[in-house]
């Protein structure tokens, strides 16, 4: 069986997680919003528990966190949200960039086609966001700065501590797609200047189906948002619907584990891609992203002269890899990150994404690099 190295795609779920999930489902199984009996409360008290998981990790209030099914729908409700508050306050300019995940230029394109204007960055030919240039597009009436804190392509970090400097004294709201660095890189999401932040559960070990959006309140008052459907009135109204409880849960442990063992995360992953590199070298990849910028546990290399729909099929019973994101996987087209980096043809039809965690199996990296060899 090939080894998983897909994890920007979706994570293998924790053991602890899994059990902590199962617990909810199988035993405390009451709805928190039940106020009349145990079973209700025992459910509300571990959905607040779970709260308090996620608020940690990037030091918000409890109360802050609002559950969704994950990174898209909080990308959406951050984005659509605020466009009545656009609309009443004529504040109809949104700035974000090129590199977004479709999740953030897809609900960019909608309000662009009801009037709203946007303005994309472009990124450094090393795929990340010049600060300056995200502040020099900036207008008097601009509503929303959305920039993502890790590139799922590239696993670029972004420069956030920069941008929220420059951000300072602009009315602008900040959001922040975090669903690939929530719980991995802790310091850039901690800025008090972040105003809205997605999260998503199964980039982080948990289950897929829930995530969070973080509406940061400044100066004592929360974000505009208005919801995107109605009925029942949870999440203060935001995002109406039964609390998924055992995924809140396993979310809400997840986060809290992420904190805990974050220092010994990031060795074993280091660890991982130094001994992937070494078996690589010798066929002198071409790396895609500053890698003084990237995760530990991403890495986006192009091989020269060979297609990247090649190697996957030489390497499909070694590893499991990618050539792209996962939302537009499944019939491929060139990746609009690498295209807006602007790197060659080559380069970009060549490009494969690894992405392996903590929990990821060795893999036989000497067959791997003799798989690619046997290509040229």
């Amino acid at each position: 069986m090939s080894v998983y190295l897909d994890c920007n795609a979706t994570s293998p779920i924790d053991s602890r997680v899994r059990e902590a999930v199962l617990h909810f489902m199988e035993e405390e199984f009451g709805n928190a919003g039940s106020r009349t009996h145990e079973f209700g409360q025992r459910a509300k008290q571990a959905v607040q528990r779970a709260r308090d998981q996620i608020a940690a990790v990037v030091a918000a209030d409890r109360d802050e966190v609002v559950f969704t099914s994950g990174a898209t729908e909080s990308n959406n409700l951050a984005i659509l949200g605020l466009r009545s508050h656009g609309e009443a306050t004529g504040r109809r300019h949104i700035v974000s960039t090129a590199i977004e995940h479709k999740a953030v230029l897809e609900p960019l394109e909608n309000l662009a086609k009801s009037g709203f204007a946007v303005t994309l960055v472009p990124p450094t030919a090393d795929g990340w966001i010049d600060p300056t240039a995200v502040h020099a597009a900036l207008r008097e009436e601009t509503l929303l700065v959305s920039v993502m804190h890790v590139n799922n392509e590239t696993g670029v970090v972004q420069p956030l501590a920069e941008i929220c400097e420059l951000l300072a004294g602009h009315p602008a709201y900040l959001h922040v797609d975090a669903a690939q660095g929530f719980g991995k890189e802790l310091p850039a999401l901690r800025n008090s200047r972040i105003d809205l932040m997605s999260v998503s559960g199964h980039k982080l070990y948990a289950p897929k189906g829930v995530g969070a959006l973080i509406t940061r309140r400044r100066r004592f008052e929360r974000p505009p948002l208005m919801p995107l459907f109605y009925g029942g009135g949870q999440e203060r109204g935001l995002r109406p619907g039964t609390l998924p409880v055992p995924l809140i849960v396993g979310l809400g442990l997840a986060a809290e584990l992420a904190i805990k063992e974050h220092g010994d995360r990031n060795k074993k992953c280091a660890e991982y891609r130094r001994v992937a590199l070494d078996a690589l070298a010798p066929l002198k990849p071409r790396f895609n992203g500053d890698q003084a910028r990237v995760l530990p546990h991403v890495m986006n290399i192009s091989f020269d002269g060979i297609d990247s729909e090649a190697v996957i099929v030489a390497l499909k019973d070694l590893i499991a890899i990618s050539n792209g994101s996962a939302c537009t996987s499944q019939s491929y087209s060139p990746s609009h990150v690498l295209e807006a980096m602007g790197l060659p043809e080559s380069a970009i039809r060549g490009a494969l994404r690894f992405s392996w965690c903590h929990m990821t199996e060795d893999a036989n990296w000497a067959r791997v690099a003799e798989a690619i060899t046997k290509l040229r």
